[in-house]
């Protein structure tokens, strides 16, 4: 009996992830043909569904999601924000995985360990997200772990953004061309076009969003800008957005009328419902720090339908903030954004036990981003400098295999006075350091930067070019933590990180154009005494390319066992008790 015990528990350690819940979702991605701005066009699905579908879990939650490229080009799904512990491998960025080609799949397997929130996923290679491919990610939290609010009667997913008629492929030439990609034709809200709001700027026929709602119910709107590259202002006519959660992290609760998203930025605010209310209402995403007049059919327009609605939505659109000509004004509220030190998170411990401010900083890093330039012959975007060549082989697998000339430890800590180039530069950062980043836009756009596998301390943000004696002003106590935050044009952001993830790390400009031709890195962070327990090792499905590309399999595939694992733990459990019952008999 003892015997069959040992089995037992050996088997379960070995097969699969230990203790906690397990998910198993298929992602077929794959083209349908839609006309969201009333145009037929090829868009990114998954199973079927543009956007694709919801991954709802919850903290510690270990997650299985098997990816099958139906597309015509290469594939990879990112997850941002999810910070994979230990587990850079799954993160889906060319600097940390070989692509999935086309008719073959791979499961990414990953644990969303100690996190709550507001995400969402999307294909990173290419300029696939302009067409599509992205859908959200709720990570809900541990029912022992109180949330610092009421819980409301439901949430609602507004996945917003800006919109090509054209498709990726088509606009991923532009770029390459030298040419900048213009004004979008339009703002999706969860796939759809605007409601015909204008007869002049909206074509009839547009299918549009409708969220259904209860006079008096209180609802959790999650937002997430996964557009191309323009912010968003985003406002719900008569209503007050209560803001509560950006990017896995509590807020202090504060009121808005409207709410600048910045591409790749998730939000989630509280929306209590009119007990009175006897009409529809709009909701409304614009095109944020461009001239908006011209600008103006940049707008998605959903609508706020009441249970008791006694009519449509009607007349001008609730106004977007007239500060576009005072970006010192509309930088007010991102400085306003604090973190809720008191709420506890995915752990029972208060957000604001980490006390960052008493930290010393162990290095310094400025990086600098400039418009595009041509760098031999290539409309290309630099870093410090840099336009980043992604490896043929996997930064991690080549230092597993001992691949030289894979990539080069010396991004620089600041920018110098030389021609831009283009190589494959990486940060060399430390195990357990705890660096200032300095992100300072001299590009002529507002930049959303973003970087994989980390949380950082939002601890400062001004106009003009950083200097040391811009320490003075840093937020040392409640900084937001995330891992997207807005660089102004013009300005600078300064963000602290406690380097505790051992990976390589993407750290990169989210606006799609400017990502595409460049501007990114890695921070490669090593434990040089990993003894198994700070990184894991490599998945067995893990896919070989570049300099490796003998090691891989002939089929491109995951491992069934991956796949089947829950249903043989079930199985093998009803076989293990029938033969403990037969042996105690």
């Amino acid at each position: 009996m003892a015997l069959l015990l040992l089995i037992h528990i050996a088997l379960f350690s070995t097969l699969c992830f230990a203790a906690d819940p397990s998910v198993f979702l298929d992602f077929k991605v794959s083209y349908i043909t839609l006309s969201p701005l009333g145009v037929p066009q090829r868009v990114i699905a998954v199973n079927g569904a543009f956007p694709g579908p919801v991954v709802n879990v919850t903290t510690n939650y270990n997650v299985n999601i098997n990816v099958h490229n139906q597309l015509d080009e290469n594939l990879l799904m990112t997850w941002p924000g999810i910070q994979m512990r230990r587990n850079s491998w799954q993160d889906g960025v060319l600097g940390t995985n070989c692509p999935i080609h086309p008719k073959k799949n791979f499961t990414y397997r990953f644990q969303v360990k100690d996190q709550i929130g507001s995400f969402f996923y999307f294909p990173s290679l290419n300029f696939q997200r302009a067409s599509g491919g992205f859908g959200p990610i709720i990570i809900n939290n541990r029912n022992i772990i109180a949330i610092p609010f009421a819980y409301p009667d439901a949430d609602i997913v507004l996945l917003v953004g800006d919109w090509y008629t054209k498709n990726h492929t088509a606009l991923r030439t532009t770029l390459e061309s030298g040419e900048e990609l213009g004004m979008p034709d339009g703002v999706l809200i969860n796939g759809k076009g605007p409601y015909r709001y204008n007869s002049t700027l909206v074509p009839d026929g547009i299918e549009y969003e409708t969220i259904n709602v209860d006079p008096g119910k209180t609802y959790r709107f999650r937002v997430h800008n996964v557009g191309t590259s323009t912010s968003l202002n985003v406002r719900i006519e008569g209503h007050n957005l209560l803001l509560v959660e950006t990017e896995g992290f509590y807020t202090t609760q504060q009121n808005f009328t409207s709410f600048d998203i910045h591409v790749g930025q998730s939000y989630s605010f509280l929306v209590t419902m009119d007990q009175n209310a006897t009409k529809d209402y709009y909701i409304v995403a614009s095109a944020r720090f461009v001239n908006e007049t011209v600008w103006e059919r940049v707008t998605g327009v959903a609508i706020l339908h009441y249970s008791n609605s006694k009519g449509p939505a009607s007349g001008p659109l609730p106004v977007a903030p007239s500060d576009i000509y005072n970006q010192w004004s509309a930088m007010n509220q991102p400085r306003a954004i604090r973190q809720n030190t008191t709420a506890s998170g995915a752990r029972p411990n208060p957000q604001g036990s980490f006390h960052y401010g008493s930290i010393n900083v162990t290095d310094t890093y400025v990086i600098q981003s400039l418009p595009p330039v041509r760098i031999d012959g290539k409309f290309r975007a630099t870093l410090n400098g840099i336009s980043f060549v992604n490896p043929d082989t996997p930064i991690r697998l080549a230092d597993l295999h001992k691949v030289k000339g894979a990539y080069k430890l010396d991004f620089p800590n600041k920018p110098h006075d030389r021609t831009p180039h283009m190589d494959r530069s990486v940060i060399n950062a430390t195990y357990k350091g705890f660096i200032e980043i300095i992100l300072q836009n001299n590009d002529t756009k507002m930049q959303s930067f973003h970087m994989d596998g980390y949380a950082f301390f939002v601890v400062g943000m001004d106009f003009g070019v950083w200097n040391e004696n811009s320490r003075n002003n840093y937020n040392k106590w409640d900084a937001i933590s995330r891992s997207t935050t807005e660089v102004y044009p013009g300005g600078w952001t300064a963000v602290l990180v406690s380097l505790d993830n051992v990976g390589v790390w993407n750290l990169r400009v989210e606006n799609l154009d400017r990502w595409y031709l460049g501007q990114e890195t890695y921070m490669r962070i090593i434990n040089p005494e990993e003894n198994g327990k700070t990184e894991m090792v490599p998945p067995d499905n893990v896919i070989y390319c570049g300099a490796l590309q003998s090691l891989q399999k002939e089929s491109q595939s995951s491992s069934a066992m991956a796949l089947h694992c829950c249903n043989f733990k079930l199985f093998l459990t009803l076989v293990i008790t029938i033969l403990a019952l037969y042996f105690h008999f």
